[in-house]
């Protein structure tokens, strides 16, 4: 097996923590056998997934123990910092879901921390590794849609309420890390407009403008207080746009030929679309692989540190820049 001498230790078993252990038994095999919850979260869960797994509530044990090589962080976004560091000082390569940290100074700190320490630090932008993703990467590289124009996204839901992050930390960075993918640029101005409905200290919904070099603009709306889920991101070229929408249960990918004319001033045009097939490999699973493999070829991880830090750029000045109507 490819990652026979690859041990690897999920941190926090929560509910996303818990896809990671059913992923990494997946490709890790029998060779996953451990993972670490100070609290035991899901511990009847985990022992579905394999009853051989054992759970360490320290992590500090974990940190000590030189038989790991890696670990996967998926605790609450308050604690990545310190057990992140931890890790990395114990020459761990470190996988920690996003955000990376709750602020740059402290992702930065990873950042020189694992490259001194020549060690891998990736953070979980999951959607990098999204097939329809990387499609629409390929399609914007090949010239089909033509000269980006305007992006948006919309994550919206009536999901779990966050208490530690607002709803611009807790989803916006899924978005923000497709759109520095598929631009390439970082945005040269920010805006930022929110709402506090449910608690007095932390967002429910915002919108995000940001504007990029070579007159490209996209905005991000997220919302945890919509009546129903959607994932949609819209991607406008001069020849062509691109629709993805992940909440839908199939034509998730679809291309518009930009086919419109000015009459009577109006803008007129056709609706009509290609589906475009796409790789089902599931994104979290192509992510791991991602991870691992990093690891054993020594590459920088797509989502790297420096990656991580340009997300955080953009969600400390949206929060700078943000514009709220309370309650």
């Amino acid at each position: 097996m490819k990652y026979d001498n690859l041990k690897v230790v999920v941190i926090g078993t929560g509910r996303w923590g818990l896809n990671h252990v059913r992923t990494a038994r997946e490709i890790l095999g029998e060779k996953f056998n451990l993972v670490c919850d100070a609290f035991e979260t899901n511990k009847e869960k985990i022992h579905e997934i394999s009853p051989d797994i054992s759970i360490e509530k320290d992590p500090a044990k974990i940190a000590a123990d030189k038989s790991i090589d890696a670990v996967i962080i998926a605790t609450p976004a308050e604690t990545h910092f310190e057990i992140a560091k931890l890790m990395l000082n114990s020459g761990k390569h470190v996988f920690v879901e996003k955000p990376i940290t709750l602020n740059v100074k402290d992702a930065k700190e990873l950042h020189k921390l694992a490259t001194e320490k020549n060690l891998k630090l990736m953070v979980g932008h999951i959607l990098l590794f999204h097939p329809a993703v990387n499609k629409m990467k390929e399609i914007i590289e090949n010239g089909e849609i033509g000269k980006l124009e305007y992006l948006y996204s919309n994550r919206l839901n009536l999901g779990r309420v966050r208490q530690q992050e607002n709803i611009l930390w807790s989803f916006a960075p899924h978005d923000i890390s497709v759109l520095q993918y598929l631009i390439g640029k970082e945005p040269v101005e920010i805006y930022a407009h929110g709402g506090k409905y449910l608690q007095e200290n932390i967002e429910d919904t915002t919108i995000t403008y940001l504007k990029y070099p070579d007159n490209i603009g996209a905005h991000i709306f997220v919302n945890w207080l919509h009546p129903f889920k959607e994932q949609r991101m819209v991607i406008i070229g001069s020849k062509g746009m691109l629709v993805f929408e992940d909440s839908l249960p199939a034509e998730k990918l679809k291309l518009y030929h930009k086919d419109y004319k000015f009459e009577n001033g109006l803008l007129k045009g056709k609706s009509e679309y290609e589906v475009l097939d796409f790789n089902p490999l599931p994104p979290l699973k192509a992510e791991q692989e991602h991870f691992f493999n990093s690891i054993l070829n020594n590459t920088q991880p797509l989502a790297n540190g420096k990656h991580a830090i340009e997300v955080m750029r953009i969600l400390e000045k949206a929060t700078e820049k943000l514009l709220v109507n309370d309650k």
